[in-house]
């Protein structure tokens, strides 16, 4: 392939409309395994809320196509065939083979409760693929249900540790590791089962992969991907070498805490520049090791820098290995970025997302000033409650990761009530939530005044509050941005700061710092949680008075909020768009 010209100055007999049609092929099977996967599981984490991912690797282990679900698993995806080819020469894999693990420092998670199945394919005695999938079990152990608090002091208080183990020998699933991962969790026979489906998941994909090379024969299967690796490659390359040449970009983000109430601010810092045709993301900045379970595992800083890239310099390239070569890492050990065992890491999401604003933010100076964007809330709030079911006294688990609000763009409000950069997952219906578990939802809504003013607003954040029903409900909590917004650009106000609330409006109301663990709850007793809002963009006094006005009717925001925010002169213009709008109304 040469490295200079277009991209379709590939190897002779390169197919564009062919490679895109095997492109989209093989994301039909990841589709195919991830619909698979979404109704037979028994979780709500994967069912509902669909916490779960899968991919199709090749037989050298590169990632060909990844289903559009969580971009943080694709670290776990690759760290697990990493993880498998390591363990076991490729003699010692075989047909009917599948393999487990979730460790983040021996076998490529990210943390305990993602567990990977991987699967060899086989044509005739030769490896010439995995079937992959990842799924977030709600509890495997450790010290809290549901295996994940933001103040574990080591990985070893996060559940059970899982390193490359063949979970199926000769077709069969070796019920010992089984019974293993299910009796180190609170809920033994949903883990049994999810497993099961796991395992099942991969064999169907399998099954559909076969028919498709079968159809194109071994030879030109293998020469497709590798078209597609190197068609991958050098359309990154070409985005590279568009960037503005010379100029390098800088941001720093920060972390309430390390984890533990008494911490202090954590920064995460991120550089981008070009080096000889090279794109370098360097943290070097970034804080020591966390305290707490905010440390960022290898393969999830890998995912999370992968995803930045592909979002900002080209959505629509595919997720696999071709893109991975032009990206250079560089972490400083012992930091935030790059922990050593035994730093626990469960709540990785929170300092993931931050660190992809920072990239985000490091970026705007390299990119087309008409694609800039101000700071989301950048967070994963998440919250679970767990107990007895009335009756049965049976245990449950019920977990809830939640949006919150976009930063404003440079042409546009930001998005209301959404998840952002590596997380995806849906929220879990309140139908569901109080069908499985004896808990009520109160409220469930949009944070008032919690966008970030500016020429365009943030996005708004999300409200949620839950009843327990039964008295020793237990809560686990963690978020962040509970003491600084999501800061704005140009100009922009910040967003609203997140808030958790014991028992809100009642005389007994008390506010909860940002990471909670073994709250308990009695019956009728209630949480509010309240997600942050985006960052605005440009100043405030560009607003639109139409679009102020527009706020304040629709109550995204108070007047005293609109006044504070905007100025005095703007929100009485306001005011007279929205009388005089009713007053035409009413004639």
């Amino acid at each position: 392939m040469k490295t200079q010209g277009s991209i379709t100055e590939l190897a002779s007999g390169f197919d564009a409309i062919a490679m895109e049609v095997f492109a989209n092929r093989l994301l039909s099977i990841t589709e195919s395994m991830a619909i698979n996967m979404m109704r037979s599981s028994f979780s709500a984490q994967i069912k509902e809320r669909r916490d779960f991912s899968v991919g199709l690797f090749d037989g050298d282990g590169r990632l060909v196509a990844q289903g559009t679900h969580i971009p943080v698993h694709l670290g776990s995806l690759m760290g697990a065939v990493e993880a498998v080819l390591a363990r076991y020469p490729r003699g010692q894999i075989r047909a009917g083979d599948a393999f487990i693990c979730n460790d983040p420092y021996v076998a490529g998670g990210t943390h305990l409760p993602d567990i990977s199945i991987a699967t060899p394919l086989f044509v005739d005695g030769r490896l010439i693929a995995f079937t992959v999938n990842i799924g977030h079990h709600t509890d495997v152990g450790g010290t809290v249900p549901g295996s994940t608090s933001a103040v574990a002091r080591s990985i070893f208080e996060e559940g059970l540790r899982i390193p490359v183990m063949r979970i199926c020998r000769d077709g069969k699933v070796e019920e010992d590791i089984l019974n293993l991962v299910a009796l180190n969790s609170r809920l033994p026979e949903e883990r049994m089962l999810d497993l099961r489906v796991q395992i099942a998941t991969n064999e169907r994909g399998g099954e559909e992969a076969l028919v498709l090379v079968r159809r194109m024969g071994v030879d030109a299967f293998e020469a497709r991907i590798q078209d597609l690796l190197d068609y991958t490659r050098r359309r990154l390359d070409l985005r590279i070498a568009g960037l503005k040449e010379g100029v390098s970009g800088s941001f720093t983000a920060w972390l309430d805490d390390d984890g533990l109430p008494d911490g202090e601010k954590v920064p995460l810092s991120a550089a981008v520049s070009v080096e000889e045709g090279k794109l370098v993301l360097d943290f070097a900045g970034s804080g020591s090791e966390a305290r707490g379970a905010l440390n960022i595992a290898q393969n999830a800083l890998r995912a999370t820098a992968y995803y930045c890239v592909k979002a900002l310099l080209d959505p629509d390239l595919m997720a696999n290995s071709g893109m991975m070569d032009a990206i250079v890492l560089r972490a400083p050990e012992r930091t935030i970025v790059n922990p050593r065992a035994p730093a626990p890491v469960g709540s990785r999401t929170i300092a993931c997302q931050r660190l992809a604003g920072a990239i985000f933010g490091a970026f705007q100076p390299l990119i087309d000033p008409d694609t800039r964007i101000a700071s989301g809330f950048d967070v994963l709030p998440a919250f679970k409650l767990s107990g007895r079911q009335p009756g049965t006294g049976a245990y449950y688990i019920c977990g809830e990761t939640m949006g919150g609000g976009g930063g404003a763009r440079c042409d546009g409000d930001g998005m209301d009530g959404i998840h952002v950069h590596i997380t995806n997952s849906l929220n879990l219906p309140t139908e569901a939530l109080e069908n499985e578990f004896p808990l009520h939802v109160e409220e469930y809504g949009l944070v008032q005044n919690s966008s970030g003013v500016g020429r365009w607003r943030g996005g708004m954040g999300i409200a949620r509050t839950v009843r327990s029903t039964h008295d020793e409900t237990t809560l686990e909590a963690r978020s962040d941005r509970h003491k600084a917004g999501a800061p704005g650009a140009e100009g922009g106000g910040p967003g609203g700061v997140g808030r958790l609330v014991r028992n809100p409006g009642a005389e007994n109301e008390e506010l909860l710092s940002s990471k909670v663990s073994g709250v308990v709850l009695k019956a009728g007793e209630s949480v509010r949680i309240e997600t942050p809002g985006g960052g605005g963009f440009g100043y405030p006094a560009e607003r639109p008075v139409e679009l102020i006005a527009a706020d304040l009717r629709d109550g995204i925001i108070t007047e005293d909020h609109a006044r504070a925010g905007y100025g005095d002169v703007l929100v009485n213009a306001a005011l007279a768009v929205i009388h005089d709008e009713r007053g035409q109304s009413a004639a």
